[in-house]
């Protein structure tokens, strides 16, 4: 069964469920983000388990608590774990007891963050600049400030403390060295109720935006087999430091020296766990389940090893400019989306779907999958350049230079890498018009004869060219 606010009344999710239950208005505070709506749902409709998905109350301890005190099972880990995990402060202290490196740092004179700017001066000092103003509640970039020298700090850390009140209701902030151009790695975890817990290898998720993933992959191109092994094992010891039970996400910075250190835990399913899936052949919701019956997991971390292999790319679609990276919310009037071998599409879009300004912009999770990195990125090329979108902005055209662009074909990138080449992965001006003729031309060649559907092209100002004959669009 499904809930949904009135907004998402014909979602694709909503048209598929066996029975769905109307939760309130559009705004998530008045729905989904609501515990009691999301109980009441469950007696209307008798379920006895909630999956909580990848956001709004998916790393609320208090659902989680309120979800057992109603008897209804929260496919997830323990409320105790999430809130360990959940508070970067404590969650450093955490893992630090356990073993696992951390980016050097100062938490506050009690460890639960500095009362003022003026207090988390005289640390960072200490520390070295540059410095990050970090929330301790939260994620998403929100509530972090990078400050360079001493003159910046009490201003930053004041903007910080603001921001992360109003995002997370929570403005505790400390202080962390700032790693400088780090390559942004995530270890797959994955626990069960009898005490086993493993890892499912690592994600590169560098290309970021604002501190948003925009493109992630795995396995990442400059971690070998022996550092995965090791952050594998720190990522299991900082989850079975907390008991962890379910699927979770041990985020890392890697420095260019081969050294990492623990960034923070995401207590919930990932948006890009289809990444690991397509390398190991495993459907990861279907383990959720398994564990939340009490069931044990189905391998063990030597079995898993072996069981890996290839490589994956997925690409973050979203209804945005292209340049600016802003929201372009309204309706999409035509939709063709790729397919074949080794491509995954998850979307919860469709030719004629609103998309909403109140909720995250993402129309899908583009994935594919090859037998090594050059062959998935090749295949996502091809696949980038099928997906046809009208009516709506999208990062299509931001998603097919990255593909093309050198630095990124040879791997050789990190968390700074859109912001270093903004110039040369920014569309041109008349690639939305370019894009319009091209679609516009697809469909005029699927009602004509196929003669002239095997002569058809469309030339825009010398730049590209596109055979309908094989229906192959190229950017040159």
């Amino acid at each position: 069964m499904a809930v949904y606010s009135d907004v998402d009344r014909l979602a694709p999710h909503v048209q598929v469920a066996d029975h769905a239950v109307a939760i309130g208005p559009a705004q998530a505070s008045e729905s989904y983000l609501v515990i009691e709506k999301i109980l009441e749902a469950c007696r209307v409709s008798g379920a006895d388990a909630v999956h909580p998905g990848y956001g709004f109350l998916s790393e609320n301890e208090d659902f989680a608590d309120a979800c057992t005190a109603a008897g209804i099972t929260f496919i997830g880990p323990s409320a105790d774990a999430m809130r360990r995990m959940g508070s970067k402060t404590e969650a450093r202290k955490t893992v630090m007891a356990a073993g696992t490196p951390v980016v050097p740092g100062d938490n506050g004179p009690d460890g639960n963050g500095f009362p003022t700017g003026e207090s988390a001066l005289a640390a960072a000092k200490k520390i070295g600049f540059p410095v990050l103003c970090k929330a301790a509640a939260g994620g998403g970039g929100k509530g972090m400030r990078l400050v360079a020298n001493e003159a910046d700090l009490v201003n930053a850390f004041d903007g910080a403390r603001r921001e992360a009140q109003a995002a997370f209701g929570d403005g505790t902030v400390y202080l962390e060295k700032a790693i400088i151009q780090p390559r942004h790695i995530e270890i797959q975890v994955f626990g069960d109720t009898h005490g086993t817990i493993v890892h499912l290898g690592d994600r590169d998720c560098s290309v970021q935006r604002r501190h948003q993933k925009v493109i992630e992959e795995a396995p990442s191109p400059v971690v070998d087999a022996a550092l995965r092994a090791k952050m594998g094992v720190a990522a299991v010891a900082a989850a079975k430091a907390v008991d962890y039970v379910g699927a979770g996400t041990c985020e890392f910075l890697l420095s260019s020296d081969g050294s990492f250190y623990f960034l923070e835990m995401n207590t919930r399913l990932q948006v890009e766990h289809p990444v690991t899936e397509m390398i190991y052949g495993l459907d990861l919701v279907s383990w959720q389940l398994d564990v939340a019956e009490g069931r044990p997991l189905p391998l063990t971390q030597a079995e898993l090893d072996a069981r890996r292999r290839g490589h994956a790319v997925e690409c973050r679609i979203y209804a945005e400019d292209p340049v600016k990276f802003l929201p372009s919310p309204g309706r999409i009037t035509h939709l063709r989306v790729p397919d074949g071998p080794y491509v995954r599409n998850d979307s919860g879009c469709y030719e004629g779907a609103e998309i909403p300004v109140h909720y995250d912009p993402m129309i899908s999770k583009l994935v594919v999958w090859g037998e090594d990195r050059p062959r998935a990125i090749a295949r996502m090329r091809r696949a980038l350049d099928e997906y046809q979108v009208r009516g709506i902005e999208t990062n299509l055209a931001f998603h097919r230079r990255c593909f093309r662009q050198a630095q990124f074909i040879a791997g050789e990138y990190d968390t700074s890498f859109i912001g270093r080449n903004a110039a040369e992965l920014a569309p041109r001006a008349d690639e939305a018009e370019l894009e319009a003729a091209i679609i516009a031309a697809v469909l005029e060649a699927g009602t004509a004869s196929p003669a002239s559907r095997s002569t058809a092209a469309v030339h825009h100002n010398g730049a590209s060219t596109v055979e309908l004959s094989g229906w192959r669009r190229q950017l040159r």
